[in-house]
């Protein structure tokens, strides 16, 4: 599974929020749950107000893989072997479905209601007995304490990292389950519980789940498989048993009766397949293909539509991102000296079109977002930890450098040689290298040809510093193989951040998941002061605490260097071939198009 796949797994279980500060201590059954605040939906609520409640069912919707992904060799999304097709999701109910115009809300879907312990220790979770397998077989408490169970010891680290204070789950009867949660910082489990995939017990009788597979798994959801082409697409087809099609959560969603994700390992034959018809939606990732290559026949006429879905989401973490665990990068003044080299301004005109902005924090686009000075509330937080933590955390906080847009910024490089002096790196024969007269090289790692264009540029200005730099391009399987094994100087990733963040910080930052094979630290990040912010973040009962505890978070992190930020824009940039429907309001947390959505040929 690619680590950007395993963060969007995750991020389906790990259900977060913006909403009204107050902590989750709920006594008595109800029909969802909220990590902050009381839910938006009434306990007889019919459908969500993203949906269009009658909308038709048919058709079919084809599309690139999401982010990218070039390849799949593995039905199988959640463990860390394989490469796993797009879209395995859809096969599989949770216990509760997330809304998505509310940041953390989720209510009843094969539990009709949960409890929530007044302490907080524990969650406990009421099965609809409609609820059924895609074979017909009913789910029980049995598959949700199994679903549990495999995951944790099983399943892709990470989930193991997601739910190591989740201390068990029970089936009190084939109907009820109860999870019990360890120490303190329990706010967001009974969230990222209901969140799981519910797997058939019975299904995985002598069947190995920590294997790759290119058997299509047994599921309770919305799709089923219908064929495939390794590597090439795969197509999920409506179950039209579907048990839960009638229920308020799905209401007005799941209408495609065919959804297919179609692969190329290479991006301009992605774009002229989709010119010619091959598929029918794509979300555009480059900007320089945004503002150039949109201007075919069927745009121009109609055929094709144009458009830009706002994302009101924390724009995500993207950066080049430092190896730390090799000792070249141990000094935070290399790392300092690496961000002067890239020059954004420049990039942003040539290349991108002026279409971004930069990035500057980690909480991007979000009210976590640190800024300036450090408050006194984050200030008092910060010295309070009981740890070292770096002096530069308490200063202004780290803004990435702003060059006069030249492509080489005199200014810049200069203070980057000299950062790099410091550290010990000087130049000899035009090159840097240490007291023991070794080489200062950085590899940047890529299996994507057109990322290459961007480095090119970076690559020349890290030379200019004596730098012995170059691009490393491999295979998408090499590369995610590097990645799991921590085999790269530099590369790129972008993680997702949720509107609350939680424990899945522990995964991207935590000083544990550095050491964890196919974890989201790429950085190799090791740090006891951002452990325990970390652990603020999770432990916090209000908002205000919470934004608080992620800004103290984002200044330790900006300071210590760790990645080149690259840049965002708050939108999604989409085209699609006009047979398709969409309801009035977009969800405001989702692009929303796979499940609300309908076909509606407009051609014809």
């Amino acid at each position: 599974m690619t680590v950007a796949r395993a963060a969007f797994v995750l991020a389906a279980g790990l259900l977060f929020s913006l909403s009204i500060p107050a902590p989750l201590k709920a006594s008595e059954r109800s029909h969802g749950l909220a990590a902050f605040g009381d839910l938006a939906q009434p306990e007889d609520f019919q459908a969500f107000a993203y949906v269009n409640p009658d909308a038709p069912k048919g058709g079919a919707l084809s599309l690139i893989g999401w982010g990218g992904v070039t390849t799949f060799n593995s039905l199988n999304n959640y463990i860390l072997k394989g490469d796993a097709a797009q879209g395995l999701e859809l096969l599989f109910d949770s216990l509760m479905a997330r809304a998505q115009d509310e940041p953390d809300a989720v209510y009843g879907l094969i539990a009709e209601s949960a409890e929530v312990a007044d302490d907080g220790n524990s969650a406990t979770f009421y099965l609809r007995p409609e609820a059924r397998f895609a074979d017909g077989t009913p789910v029980t408490a049995d598959d949700v304490v199994f679903s549990f169970e495999t995951l944790k010891e099983k399943g892709h680290p990470l989930f193991f990292q997601t739910l190591r204070d989740v201390e068990k789950a029970e089936a009190i009867d084939p109907a009820t389950v109860r999870y019990t949660f360890m120490g303190k910082l329990v706010r967001d489990l009974p969230l990222t519980v209901a969140g799981l995939p519910v797997f058939s017990k019975a299904y995985y009788t002598g069947k190995a789940f920590d294997e790759t597979t290119l058997e299509p798994p047994l599921g309770s959801g919305p799709y089923l498989v219908d064929d495939f082409r390794q590597g090439r697409n795969i197509t999920y087809k409506r179950n039209l048993d579907y048990w839960a099609k009638g229920l308020p959560v799905n209401k007005g969603r799941w209408n495609l009766d065919t959804i297919r994700f179609e692969y190329f390992r290479d991006r301009t034959a992605g774009m002229e397949a989709f010119k010619a018809g091959t598929y029918d939606l794509r979300e555009e990732f480059t900007s320089k293909v945004w503002a150039t290559e949109y201007d075919f026949p069927a745009v121009r006429d109609g055929r094709v539509k144009k458009e830009t879905l706002p994302d009101l989401t924390p724009s995500g973490t993207q950066g080049f991102f430092i190896n730390t665990r090799r000792d070249k990068f141990k000094d935070k003044r290399v790392r300092k000296a690496l961000g002067l080299a890239f020059d954004f301004e420049w990039t942003n005109r040539n290349m991108f079109f002026n279409l971004y902005d930069r990035t500057q924090s980690y909480f991007e686009n979000s009210p976590m977002k640190a800024e300036g000075e450090p408050s006194d509330a984050e200030r008092t937080l910060i010295e309070g930890l009981g740890v070292e933590v770096d002096a530069d955390a308490l200063g202004p906080v780290a803004m990435p450098p702003v060059s006069d847009g030249s492509g080489r910024d005199r200014a810049s490089l200069q203070r980057a040689s000299k950062l790099l002096d410091e550290a010990g790196w000087r130049i000899k024969d035009k090159k840097r290298v240490n007291d023991k007269g070794e080489p200062l090289t950085l590899e940047f790692l890529t299996f994507d040809p057109t990322f290459e264009r961007i480095v090119a540029p970076y690559v020349k200005n890290l030379e200019l510093l004596g730098i012995d730099a170059r691009i490393r391009r491999v295979d998408p399987a090499q590369y995610q193989q590097r990645l799991k094994d921590f085999d790269f100087d530099v590369t790129t990733q972008r993680y997702v951040m949720r509107n609350t963040p939680g424990v899945e910080l522990r995964s991207y930052f935590g000083s544990h998941a550095a050491d964890l094979g196919g974890s989201l630290n790429l950085a190799g990040i090791k740090d006891p002061a951002i452990d325990a912010l970390i652990e603020k973040i999770i432990g916090a009962e209000t908002r205000e605490d919470m934004n608080t505890a992620a800004q103290a978070l984002d200044r330790v992190l900006r300071a210590g260097h760790y990645w080149v930020p690259h840049w965002y824009k708050a939108s999604h940039t989409i085209a699609y071939w006009d047979k398709f429907g969409q309801p009035k309001t977009k969800p405001k947390f989702d692009r929303g198009i796979l499940d609300t959505w309908w076909f509606e040929d407009t051609q014809n």
